[in-house]
């Protein structure tokens, strides 16, 4: 018995779904060790925090964004198992489960933080306003001035 079109592409589009999702687990600890837009962002949200603070605060993120990112992975695991499996509730539960994860994303890009900021902006550097490095232009020479070590003219 050959199986529906959509049984065949179900199980790749999850694997894709779990691909991104450790994609972009892995892109916070890149970020750290290279580009340190996070950290970027937290001073340009905080310019009074002290280095310490800054660190600590990208630790939170990161242990917080990798148990997100470690349950997305086994939720694309144990879905991507169940289609395969023929189990019938697990389109519903795939369904479920993208839904979750998307509101927890949305969640994360869309919540302010203390500062008036959103707590991770999109591309962890990018402000509301599209504006690089970090946010509204009222906060861009505080961020380029750490992200460059020099002070815009």
């Amino acid at each position: 018995m050959t199986k529906a079109r959509h049984e065949r592409w179900a199980p790749g589009a999850m694997y894709a779904g779990l691909g991104l999702t450790v994609i972009a687990t892995i892109a916070l600890y890149v970020d750290r060790a290279t580009t340190h837009l996070l950290a970027d962002h937290i001073r340009g949200g905080y310019p009074a925090y002290a280095d310490a603070r800054v660190d600590s605060a990208i630790t939170t993120y990161l242990i917080l964004l990798s148990a997100v990112g470690a349950l997305g992975v086994l939720a694309w695991l144990w879905t991507a198992w169940a289609v395969r499996a023929g189990r019938r509730w697990a389109r519903p539960a795939a369904t479920v489960m993208l839904v979750l994860g998307a509101v927890v994303g949305l969640t994360g890009l869309l919540t302010k933080d203390t500062s008036g900021e959103t707590g991770l902006a999109v591309g962890t550097g990018l402000g509301r306003d599209g504006s690089l490095p970090g946010g509204p232009p009222g906060r861009r020479a505080a961020v380029e001035t750490t992200a460059s070590g020099m002070t815009p003219r």
